[in-house]
């Protein structure tokens, strides 16, 4: 007696789920296949439409409206290339100007600073000397003083001090009993002044015969002169304002 055979409960629900996959899967059949084929078509007469129509937007046009077209177009080159070029014009004008003024601000500046250095409002350092009188007994009177910045600015110092006092063109001294008096300011020994300028030129300017070391030594007090390759004048002088004088304005 043959036994009856039975499908393993396994087998038969995979079965199942490849009958479900295939019931949900588009069938495709000759109306969606038509469909898809008139979709193609209809694309493709559409591009080949617009590029006959193109190509015939030119070829039915006469000689001379063709010949006047293309010279519209030579005419707008034309145009665009003047109109590059005038922009490259502008723009190199702008360069060149923004250069020039850069170049002027950088010329007033520098102007400015050594306007600064010779009016004592600004700090200044560079090569000179350093003069130091040495007085114990306070002999030297501020006329030494005097005759040492004097021959110092025809030597061509740039910039002096005395002690801590800006000498500017305004500098005056005056003995008092406990030193000399510059500008207001009270100076004691040892008198010290930085000079910048040519060490050499303010160096034989100090020694001279006859000239300041030999007048301070002749009282008996001691000078010694220095050259020095970067001498610091930074002293500053305070500026007021005038009362009285105003600038002249500048004639157009």
């Amino acid at each position: 007696m043959t036994a009856e055979r039975r499908g393993s409960p396994p087998q038969d629900a995979r079965h199942a789920w490849a009958r479900l996959r295939r019931a949900g899967a588009p069938t495709p059949s000759r109306s969606n296949l038509l469909a898809m084929l008139l979709a193609v078509a209809l694309g493709f007469a559409i591009i080949a439409q617009v590029r006959q129509t193109s190509v015939q937007g030119l070829e039915t046009l006469r000689e001379d409206e063709l010949v006047r077209i293309f010279a519209d177009v030579d005419q707008d080159g034309e145009r665009l290339g003047d109109e590059v070029r005038e922009l490259q014009t502008s723009l190199e004008r702008l360069e060149s100007r923004s250069t020039s003024e850069e170049e002027a601000q950088r010329a007033a500046q520098e102007r400015v600073d050594a306007l600064g250095v010779l009016a004592g409002t600004a700090p200044a350092t560079g090569p000179g000397i350093v003069l130091r009188i040495e007085d114990p007994t306070q002999q030297v009177r501020f006329t030494v003083l005097l005759d040492a910045i004097q021959e110092l600015r025809d030597a061509g110092a740039e910039a002096i001090q005395v002690g801590d006092v800006r000498v500017v063109a305004g500098t005056w001294l005056e003995d008092t009993t406990d030193g000399i008096s510059v500008s207001g300011s009270l100076v004691q020994p040892p008198y010290v002044i930085r000079a910048i300028g040519d060490a050499n030129t303010l160096a034989g300017a100090m020694q001279i015969p006859g000239g300041v070391t030999a007048t301070v030594r002749r009282v008996g007090a001691q000078a010694d002169v220095e050259i020095v390759d970067r001498v610091e004048v930074d002293a500053l002088l305070t500026v007021t304002t005038p009362q009285y004088a105003r600038p002249v304005p500048s004639t157009p």
